[in-house]
C-alpha cells in the first residue's frame, strides 16, 4: 500500500498550486483522506481532511476559503488545490488515509493524526514573498 505526493513546488505569494496523492496496492475509496503539513522543528498539523464518502471535508482555519479537498475515486486520487497562498503556507505536505471502510468519526477526529493508517512521503511546497 502505497500513497504518493506530487505537485508542489515554488510559487509565488497570491498563486495556486494543486496537490495531488494517489493511492496504490488498494483502493482508497471508503477511506477517509487527509492533508497535513510540517515545517522544521514544528509538529505535522492537520490542513484538511475528507470523509469517505465525499460528503464532508473539514479544514484548519488558517487554510479555510482557500484550500479545497476534492477526491476521484475512479482514479484513487484526492487532491488539495491550494489558492491564494502565503509564505506561512510554505511546509512538506502529506496526504494521509485511514483504515477502516466506511468509517464515520466525530467531527473533532477528521483533524488529528491518529486516525490516519497510511501516509504518503511528502512534497514540498515553497511559497515566496
Amino acid at each position: 500500500v502505497q500513497l504518493q505526493a506530487s505537485g508542489g513546488g515554488l510559487v509565488q505569494a497570491g498563486g495556486s498550486l494543486r496537490l495531488s496523492c494517489a493511492a496504490s496496492g488498494r483502493t482508497f475509496s471508503s477511506n477517509v483522506m487527509g492533508w497535513f503539513r510540517q515545517t522544521p522543528g514544528k509538529e505535522r498539523e492537520f490542513v484538511a481532511a475528507i470523509s469517505w464518502s465525499g460528503s464532508r471535508t473539514f479544514y484548519a482555519d488558517s487554510v479555510k476559503g482557500r484550500f479545497t479537498i476534492s477526491r476521484d475515486d475512479a482514479k484513487n486520487t484526492v487532491y488539495l488545490q491550494m489558492n491564494s497562498l502565503k509564505p506561512e503556507d510554505t511546509a512538506v505536505y502529506y496526504c494521509a488515509a485511514d483504515n477502516n471502510p466506511r468509517r464515520t468519526y466525530t467531527d473533532g477526529s477528521y483533524y488529528r493524526s491518529f486516525i490516519y493508517d497510511y501516509w504518503g512521503q511528502g512534497t514540498q511546497v515553497t511559497v515566496s514573498s
